[in-house]
Formats: structure tokens, sequence, C-alpha cells
């Protein structure tokens, strides 16, 4: 099975045009593929020429009467006082650049490398990168700047416990780390996290967990 390349070459290779190198993009949506076996952006499958079903939208929740400017009651650990703050790595991104991907040319690490803080409500904080066209609309944004290139659009999930917070790689391209650690966390598995821990993804981006005891948003 061949694939067409933007300037219209037959290429074997499904990633980057065997004839000059530009990179192939999903036959679907058009959006450029990133190695693989789906389509980031629509979930086109490229090995299996699956299509991917249609975003169902759910319907809006109906208010509940007599009380419509309650806030959603929070469950579990979610909430009041937990935070994760998002920053580029200086040191996971030197990490990255020693396993010599065959991205590591083109990355380079972000310039402006102020962190954002942002709360961790409810049971469940996805972290990701925003495609409008899936309907995925992370809590954790990675597409906001500065955007990494290494994170998958569904990259991992937060879920809170009774015990505190799991970390879940929900089957990412570039697999997700914790403190440093060289190896990736095994896929679709929970992994405790808690208060300091930090959760590594894409190509430098770091996620460090806080939990203030006296209950500051």
């Amino acid at each position: 099975m061949t694939a067409r390349c933007p300037n219209g070459h037959d290429s074997v290779s499904g990633d980057y045009c065997d004839v000059c190198g530009e990179p192939i993009a999903c036959p679907f949506c058009n959006a450029p593929r990133t190695g693989g076996r789906f389509c980031e952006d629509c979930g086109y499958g490229f090995t299996s020429g699956d299509r991917p079903e249609p975003l169902v939208r759910p319907e809006p929740a109906s208010a509940p009467s007599g009380n419509s400017g309650a806030a959603p009651r929070r469950t579990g650990l979610g909430g009041r006082g937990w935070t994760a703050t998002i920053a580029p790595d200086r040191a996971y991104f030197t990490a990255v650049q020693a396993q010599d991907g065959p991205d590591t040319p083109t990355l380079t690490f972000p310039a402006d490398g102020r962190p954002r803080t942002v709360p961790l409500l409810g049971d469940k904080v996805r972290i990701g990168r925003r495609s409008v066209a899936r309907g995925l609309l992370p809590e954790i944004d990675l597409s906001l700047p500065p955007a990494d290139p290494g994170v998958s659009h569904a990259h991992a999930v937060l879920v809170a416990g009774a015990d505190g917070w799991t970390v879940i790689d929900t089957g990412s391209t570039n697999g997700t780390t914790i403190n440093g650690g060289a190896d990736p966390i095994p896929a679709n598995a929970p992994v405790p996290v808690g208060d300091g821990d930090r959760i590594h993804v894409g190509a430098w981006t770091t996620i460090t967990l806080a939990f203030d005891r006296e209950g500051r948003p």
C-alpha cells in the first residue's frame, strides 16, 4: 500500500515521502502524520484504513430546579487545594535529546519558560493537546504556548481517588515518565502520584502536583 505526498509522489513509507522527504498528511483530514498507527486529529487508521466515527456530542444536562446558580458538586480529591504547575524543563529536555530520536534535530527548547499553574478540579483531569475536530479539550492543554510537539492529543489523565491521585498514560506516542525516571510508565495502567511528584510528557514539559492543606485554590 502506497501513500501520496503533498507534491504528488507515491511513497512506500507512510510518514515521510521516499522521493522528496515531505511529511505525508492524513488522507482523511490532511493533518500531518506523527508516526503512530492512527491520526491524532481525526482517529483515521493508517494501517487498517478505518475511518473515524463521527463525534457525538452529549446533550447538555438540565439545570436543577430551584438552585440554578449553584456550582456543580466536586467529588473525590479534585477541587480546592490541588494544583498542577506546567513548565518547560531544561533537564528533562536534555534527557529527551540524549535519546536521539528521529525528531531530535528539529526540537528547540522554548525561550519563554514561564510556568503556569492550573487547579485540579473534578475527578479526572486530562493531559494533552486540544483538537476541535475530535472534540478533545484537555484540562491541561499543552497546545498553549509554548506548544509541546511531543505531546499527543489524548496523552494521559489524572484520576482522583480516596488515597490520592493516579496518572494513566492513555496510549501516547512518546510516553510518560515520573520524577526523572528513564523508563515510561506502562500504557493504560494507573500509577500513584501525589504532592510534589513530577510528570514528564512530550519534548520538554514537566507537570508538578501540589497540595495546599489549607485548601486555597
